[in-house]
């Protein structure tokens, strides 16, 4: 079945008004005033052309300007094969609606979250208590107005580094300290360059000179006994 006709079986069986949106991004959506909550959910899990076996997720959105907190569920329906998205919304300074965790057991945990963070209250909740931050904690941390406290039993809640947001999304400034400014290490000067000494040249050792060439002396024979000489 398509999401239309879905929500038009929905306000059938409910025989009540059933608001419809496809006009907006995402999923369209049906919605139903919140004393009709339960019921439409019923319908929507028991009946058999719509059988959403399925809890996907349940939400809430905090609209201060309306002066609402809307509560939403996600469906899915294994046998069918079709899905479906269910509103309604509770005044926002008394927000109370039935709990739909006998139809979806997982609702008891999604119920408790919205409890802890929106301050959404759910009758007939078996164990309705806060899921991610202690009891004593003060305030519900998704609601658009909520301001951190400072501390928590002597503890601080700001950890250094990181900005403190408030209510309306303006950051907290801390305060800085003034610091001193710490004298600067002088950087080491470049050591000039010396010119270099000139060292005395070595005296070169004396090459040999070549000898002179003699010429030969002629040899003048002896006179032989005959009278004759010999050159």
């Amino acid at each position: 079945m398509t999401p239309e006709a879905i929500k038009d079986l929905l306000a059938a069986k409910l025989a009540a008004d059933v608001g419809w949106n496809d006009e907006l991004a995402g999923d369209p959506f049906a919605t139903v005033e919140a004393d009709k909550w339960h019921e439409a959910c019923r319908i929507a899990k028991d009946e058999p052309e719509l059988f959403f076996d399925f809890l996907r997720a349940q939400t809430g959105t905090d609209y201060p300007d309306d002066g609402s907190i809307e509560v939403v569920v996600h469906l899915f329906s294994y046998k069918n094969r079709h899905s479906f998205v269910l509103k309604t919304r509770v005044d926002r300074k008394k927000p109370l609606v039935q709990s739909v965790q006998d139809l979806w057991p997982a609702a008891n945990w999604y119920e408790r979250e919205i409890f802890d963070l929106l301050g959404v209250e759910f009758s007939g909740h078996p164990d309705l208590r806060r899921l991610v931050l202690p009891e004593d904690w003060v305030g519900h941390p998704l609601r658009k107005d909520y301001k951190e406290q400072d501390s928590y039993q002597g503890i601080s809640t700001l950890r250094p580094g990181y900005a403190r947001v408030e209510a309306g999304g303006k950051k907290k400034k801390k305060k800085k300290k003034a610091k001193t400014a710490e004298p600067k290490p002088e950087e080491p000067k470049p050591e000039e360059s010396k010119p270099e000494e000139s060292k005395p040249e070595e005296p070169k050792p004396e090459e040999p000179k070549p000898e002179e060439s003699k010429p030969e002396e002629s040899k003048i024979s002896k006179p032989s006994g005959d009278g004759e000489d010999e050159v």
